[in-house]
């Protein structure tokens, strides 16, 4: 989990600047939500998105991939 918490930071860091107009695809929506349903993620940036993506697609298991995103959005 350190390894896609890092690399989370890392886009974070690469993709800062990035243009605020992009939404989420319903798909991604859809797996945010089943690791945190209370989240709002209308509001985040080109970045965040990126970085939600590649923490719900990679390999860690379902309780560290809950907890990283969770993490992330609080």
């Amino acid at each position: 989990m350190k390894t896609v918490f890092a690399s989370a930071l890392v886009a974070v860091a690469a993709l800062t600047g990035a243009a605020n107009a992009m939404t989420v695809s319903p798909a991604l929506e859809s797996d945010v939500r089943q690791y945190a349903p209370e989240a709002d993620i209308s509001t985040l940036s080109t970045a965040e998105i990126n970085v939600l993506a590649s923490l719900v697609h990679g390999g860690d298991s379902e309780g560290e991939k809950r907890a990283a995103v969770r993490a992330f959005l609080n």
